[in-house]
């Protein structure tokens, strides 16, 4: 785990993206429209750091950063979380579909 004193970020266990990091505040906030400017701020700064501790570790050809904002829109956990995933060339057929392409098991519409 990494942070800042509002945010930590680490990686996200269950898939099969080697890399794939979550950034989450540690105050409880329900989704990104929440976050004070602060957090805001913290996040986009820990996905610079995490591009760069990836960048070192894994050597992607491309990144997906992705947040979904309340059910309609696909999040599940209610606590903001922003997903950092590395992409590979090839790693899948089309990569058009985004985060949801990114991981297999998010693919159903």
């Amino acid at each position: 785990m990494f942070g800042s004193p509002h945010l930590m970020f680490g990686a996200r266990l269950r898939t099969n993206r080697p890399g794939h990091l979550l950034i989450i505040p540690y105050r409880h906030v329900a989704d990104f429209f929440d976050a004070t400017d602060a957090e805001l701020a913290a996040l986009l700064a820990l996905v610079r750091e995490a591009k760069t501790l990836l960048d070192d570790r894994f050597h992607p050809d491309g990144y997906n950063i992705g947040v979904n904002v309340r059910k309609a829109a696909g999040q599940t956990v209610m606590h903001l979380h922003l997903h950092v995933i590395p992409r590979y060339a090839g790693d899948v057929k089309d990569p058009r579909g985004g985060v949801r392409g990114a991981v297999p098991e998010k693919r159903v519409y």
